[in-house]
């Protein structure tokens, strides 16, 4: 994915989850993200004013669409949510060659 902010990187995988499930036809989903200002933003309830976010938005938005009216996006807190949180640092980890420092 490359660099990114937490709100880049959360819409981000929203809309490759949004994309995975879609050929599921799910009949009801719920969707939990651990960043309140794309699920306030995703919900309505929040403008999208940063330009980085306002295309992310458009993107999750119109798959949103095509699932349907019951899908339904919550907030989980990060304290409520280290199993996941973990599960997905062990996978970055996996993937990102670290780098020496010094000597």
């Amino acid at each position: 994915m490359g660099k990114a902010t937490n709100n880049q990187a959360e819409y981000q995988a929203l809309i490759e989850g949004l994309k995975a499930v879609a050929a599921w036809k799910p009949d009801r989903l719920e969707v939990y993200l651990d960043s309140k200002l794309v699920v306030e933003q995703m919900n309505g309830r929040w403008k999208v004013k940063e330009p980085d976010l306002q295309e992310l938005h458009k993107q999750a938005t119109e798959l949103l669409g095509q699932l349907g009216d019951q899908v339904s996006i919550r907030h989980v807190g990060r304290s409520d949510n280290r199993g996941a949180d973990k599960l997905v640092n062990m996978a970055l980890d996996a993937h990102v060659k670290k780098t020496k420092f010094g000597g």
